[in-house]
């Protein structure tokens, strides 16, 4: 089972992609962790990455391909994989489209506007990695560590509603594209993480 999972920043994707992973046996491939995987081994294909990187330039779809080509040739994922991060276009997802067959695009839809509320509420506990909301340590508090908890600078509010803006306009083309295949799962990710899990699990099954 070849899936793509797909969801606006903060929307939960990465549980989600979590759960779907375990349930599954499935490896979770996250475009950006290949990439630093492969420029850390010194591969070929990373080599040729981290020159674009270190130039201040996009890293080429047609490597990114290249790169994804290798890893789903792996073992590991003779049964399947689940792919995080790509394709982000239409053009991507023709090019994806060439290297092998996708079986499902799951997409978790989310009320923008509540989930930059959430976003912009969150804080990280920069000792211990724990993250909470403001509501839920109102003292400012790590509740694991009692460390100070801190606003990320991608979760301040100017900067959550740019991302979220960007990925409306990125991916709205993308949904009708694995749409029109016949190939979406529109899930609701405003449900609890439990709920979201069930209707996933329901969508392709």
């Amino acid at each position: 089972m070849n899936l793509i999972i797909m969801g606006a920043p903060g929307s939960g994707k990465g549980t989600q992609a979590a759960l779907i992973c375990k349930a599954h046996s499935l490896p979770h491939i996250s475009t950006g962790d290949l990439l630093r995987k492969n420029i850390a081994d010194g591969t070929e294909l990373g080599k040729q990455a981290k020159a674009y990187m270190d130039a201040g330039k996009l890293v080429p779809d047609t490597l990114v391909i290249a790169l994804l080509k290798n890893r789903i040739e792996q073992a590991d994922c003779k049964n399947g994989f689940l792919l995080d991060g790509f394709p982000r276009n239409k053009a991507q997802a023709d090019e994806l489209g060439k290297i092998t067959e996708i079986d499902a695009a799951i997409n978790l839809e989310t009320d923008l506007n509540k989930l930059a509320d959430r976003m912009a509420s969150r804080r990280v506990c920069l000792k211990c990695g724990y993250t909470t909301s403001v509501q839920d340590a109102p003292d400012g508090k790590c509740k694991v560590c009692g460390d100070s908890l801190v606003i990320r600078d991608d979760d301040k509010r100017e900067v959550v509603e740019n991302r979220l803006k960007v990925y409306a306009e990125n991916t709205a083309p993308l949904v009708e594209y694995y749409k029109a295949a016949g190939k979406l799962k529109n899930i609701d990710g405003m449900q609890s993480i439990e709920d979201v899990n069930k209707a996933i699990e329901a969508a392709i099954k």
